[in-house]
């Protein structure tokens, strides 16, 4: 392996007038667990299919494992698995016949298949449904089969596209620990797409936030958290909120002022949100703007991807 398990430079695809993903630059180190962040429609799944070889690049060039998705495009498909945002499995078949045919798409024998699907199985503990057909399984089942499916060559990047979308918060949180100890006692490297605030923090090394075909901000979850200073004072209410960011950011002790236009929000930057509220309170009064509610709080990374694209990201 090479010391960056995926690296892309200036990644564009355009589908005539489209353009989906613009100047997309990536560095992957090698075992870590790489998030990418947006909304749906940003250009995250475009991402994965040029990275997975799915589809070609219109411009800019990326590597996988060391290998050139275009000019080495069968080398890259030999080093990755892959799990799809849509479930793809047939349902007339067993999760083992599932599991055994894809190792089959890939040459290995029947004995390196028996051992790879019992290891698998109970990774994902599917024990008891594995000689059971698909159409039983749960949502959740699947998508457990799936990621099981995307580790039975070995590979040495796994990319997941919205693991846990449509899932119950309990099978969620379930994929996020198989995805964990994978990282952390096999060592693979993970990129993964999602649009779920709370599961980027929980799983990502690092976080490269997409908005519009382009990656606006990168980096540690909690270096970009800090980067945007002490506390912030989310207000919520009617009337003219630019007259009222106007009047926040005037006071000495306003670091910036943010508004979320969609969500009729006001972000106030402070030294101290506790000990700066009643004056932010009190500014607000005859300024034309009716509080109807107000949260202290550190930033989050919501209040990050705000921050860099000017809107809050909607589940």
């Amino acid at each position: 392996m090479t010391e960056l398990a995926i690296e892309a430079r200036g990644l564009i695809k355009r589908y005539g007038d489209l353009t989906a993903i613009n100047g997309v630059d990536l560095a992957v180190p090698t075992g870590t667990i790489f998030a990418l962040l947006g909304p749906n429609g940003a250009g995250k799944t475009t991402t994965i299919n040029i990275l997975t070889t799915l589809i070609q690049p219109t411009a800019g060039e990326a590597r996988v494992a060391g290998h050139d998705v275009v000019r080495a495009a069968e080398r890259v498909r030999q080093c990755i698995g892959v799990t799809f945002q849509d479930i793809a499995v047939d349902q007339d078949l067993t999760g083992r016949e599932v599991l055994d045919i894809h190792g089959q798409l890939y040459r290995q024998s029947s004995a390196e298949r028996r051992r790879r699907i019992g290891e698998l199985v109970d990774l994902v503990q599917l024990n008891e449904a594995i000689d059971r057909r698909v159409r039983t399984y749960s949502g959740g089942m699947k998508r457990r089969l799936e990621l099981a499916r995307g580790l039975m060559t070995e590979p040495a990047v796994l990319f997941l596209d919205e693991p846990t979308q449509g899932l119950d918060p309990q099978n969620r949180v379930g994929i996020w620990g198989y995805i964990r100890d994978l990282n952390r006692t096999r060592g693979l490297s993970l990129l993964l797409t999602t649009h779920y605030m709370d599961e980027a923090e929980a799983l990502a090394g690092r976080v490269g936030i997409v908005d519009h075909g382009r990656i606006v901000a990168e980096g540690q979850p909690n270096a970009l958290v800090a980067a945007l200073g002490a506390d912030v004072i989310r207000v919520r209410g009617q009337g003219d909120r630019a007259h009222f960011a106007t009047v926040m950011a005037g006071l000495p002790f306003v670091d910036r002022v943010e508004t979320d236009a969609e969500g009729g929000v006001v972000l106030v930057y402070v030294d101290s949100g506790s000990r700066r509220l009643v004056e932010v309170l009190g500014a607000a009064s005859g300024n034309a703007f009716r509080i109807d509610d107000v949260t202290v709080a550190r930033p989050s990374l919501g209040d990050v991807f705000l921050h860099h694209t000017g809107h809050a990201l909607r589940d």
